[in-house]
């Protein structure tokens, strides 16, 4: 059986954790093309990954590449667009986080995907992080007894790309990029059960002159059997990236930590090349990572998607998925618009999330 063709849609960061992760790991997967919206970078990064299309036109590239899957690593505001257009025309979608911008979009790429009978993934990588797989693995066999709070953190000092800064194009700052884990962390671990509330405070503190979306948040939402989540990010935490779990149960407790405790300590006096991602420099103490994609989960979900194409299954995490996170988001930041808890269901007709912060008064 041929390998099966992946566009790669985007040339960022990201675009490349996933480059690394289909070339060193997914060996059923053949990335045919690869867009970028610099027409010198979609060259440069075909170069560099011996792929044989390069794109600076989206449509064209999923029209004229000859995919079988489209892999999404754009900015927010074209999630829905283009996962329209690609199952349309016959393509297979897996979408970065988050899902889109609101709860119409959400629904119409499920109902395109579903009524164009194509398979739409949202990847949660933290679903499939192999050290958060062995802690959930633990608490089905009882480890912990019942689970009556969930903790989840990841913060850094900014992301890479400018449009993570321009609200229109994101939808939010440091909750809508990074809170969507946690939310998606949280409901993967407890079976997906049902949200009753969500509650959340947020400021913007040191990219004051580079965004108008929240650089530091803390949110929690409870569950329908009581059962709490909380979720803590920013983009103002320095010394490279945190991401670490808590899972705190009747008879247990676990404690993980996805970078930092699969990292060799090392000082240097000069400092090196690389330490991890969203480092700020490697002098001195650094907690320098091996195998950063494999740790975190990408090239799995990867693989389990391009799985899921050849033997015709139902992926693990849906569209039904990021839709369900993008609701815990939305009632977020409601929630810091107006200072009270939000109870779900909660659909606000809203261009983007942050737009519930910034005036909350426009939901009645």
């Amino acid at each position: 059986m041929s390998r099966t063709k992946v566009l790669l849609l985007g040339a960022g960061f990201i675009a490349g954790i996933h480059l690394e992760s289909y070339n060193r790991f997914v060996s059923d997967a053949e990335v045919v093309g690869v867009f970028s919206r610099n027409p010198e970078r979609s060259r440069q990064v075909a170069t560099a990954h011996n792929i044989k299309n390069y794109y600076s036109d989206w449509k064209e590239a999923i029209l004229e590449s000859d995919c079988e899957v489209v892999d999404i690593c754009l900015p927010n505001f074209l999630h829905c667009q283009v996962t329209c257009f690609a199952a349309e025309h016959g393509k297979h979608v897996i979408l970065e986080k988050p899902f889109c911008m609101n709860m119409e979009e959400a629904d119409q790429m499920i109902e395109v995907c579903r009524s164009h009978g194509r398979k739409l993934m949202y990847a949660e990588e933290l679903c499939f992080a192999p050290k958060y797989e062995r802690v959930r693995s633990a608490i089905e066999e009882g480890a912990v007894g019942t689970i009556f709070q969930l903790r989840q953190c990841e913060k850094h000092s900014g992301p890479h790309s400018d449009w993570f800064y321009n609200v229109e194009q994101s939808g939010g700052g440091a909750l809508m990029d990074m809170g969507c884990h946690a939310f998606g962390w949280f409901r993967w671990i407890l079976g997906r059960k049902s949200v009753k509330s969500v509650y959340a405070t947020m400021r913007t503190l040191y990219h004051t002159g580079r965004t108008r979306g929240e650089d530091n948040s803390l949110a929690i939402a409870e569950f329908e059997d009581g059962t709490i989540g909380v979720a803590e990010n920013s983009w103002a935490k320095q010394g490279g990236m945190d991401d670490r779990i808590e899972v705190y149960g009747t008879e247990g407790v676990v404690y993980a930590d996805l970078f930092n405790g699969n990292s060799a300590l090392t000082y240097s006096q000069k400092g090196y090349g690389y330490a991890m991602e969203k480092a700020g420099g490697t002098q001195g103490w650094s907690f320098m990572i091996f195998e950063e994609a494999f740790n975190q989960g990408y090239p799995q979900e990867l693989a389990h998607f391009i799985d899921c194409i050849r033997r015709d299954k139902d992926p693990l995490s849906t569209g039904e998925d990021g839709r369900a996170v993008l609701e815990m988001m939305l009632a977020a930041y409601y929630s810091a618009g107006t200072g009270a808890k939000v109870s779900l269901p909660f659909r606000p007709q809203v261009a983007k999330p942050i737009d519930l912060w910034f005036n909350p008064g426009q939901v009645l």
